[in-house]
């Protein structure tokens, strides 16, 4: 009997063994290359005028990568959507949070001072803005300067900046802006 036992065993094995058995696979999350997915799945929904589909992409891809410099373009396309379906105030929340995770791309600093002006609050954010503590704040300062009107004293403000910050990858970005504007 225990020899007909092991033979069985034997065999139950061997059959496990041949039977091609595999551990099963293990699936990783890639935050970053899915967040990247949803971004421009929500920019293929934005471009087709879907909106609630791209707002919902571009809020995955945030949660994906919620703290990143890649997360401030996220943050800026969804601010752009909201602009778009008219909702300024919750495209201020966005255009500020891509600010914070990225100063230097000047269309997130643009967008910001025609989302304060299609909400028609750019003179009060204008009075309350101080350069002394940030730097940056001349850029937001200028945009908005040149915004309500008074061109030449943006402008000026917009120069200083390139003058005090000639390094910077936002200094070309304003120096091709202001060129532009002239």
């Amino acid at each position: 009997m225990t020899k007909k036992l092991v033979s069985i065993i034997l065999l139950f094995l061997l059959s496990f063994v041949s039977s091609g058995y595999k551990k099963p696979h293990t699936y990783t999350i890639e935050a970053e290359r899915n967040a990247y997915f949803h971004n421009n799945l929500g920019l293929n929904y934005l471009q087709d005028k879907v909106y609630y589909a791209a707002i919902q992409e571009f809020k995955i891809a945030i949660s994906l990568e919620p703290n990143t410099q890649a997360s401030a373009v996220y943050y800026n396309n969804l601010g752009d959507t909201y602009m778009i379906i008219g909702y300024p105030g919750l495209a201020e929340d966005c255009y500020v949070n891509a600010l914070k995770l990225y100063g230097l791309n000047l269309q997130y600093y643009i967008n910001l001072v025609k989302c304060y002006k299609q909400m028609g609050i750019l003179s009060s954010r204008l009075k309350e803005i101080e350069i002394k503590d940030n730097p940056y704040n001349k850029i937001l300062k200028g945009l908005m300067l040149i915004e309500s009107g008074n061109k030449r004293d943006g402008v000026i403000m917009l120069d200083e900046f390139c003058a005090l910050e000639p390094d910077l990858i936002i200094t070309g970005g304003i120096k091709s802006y202001l060129k532009n504007l002239k």
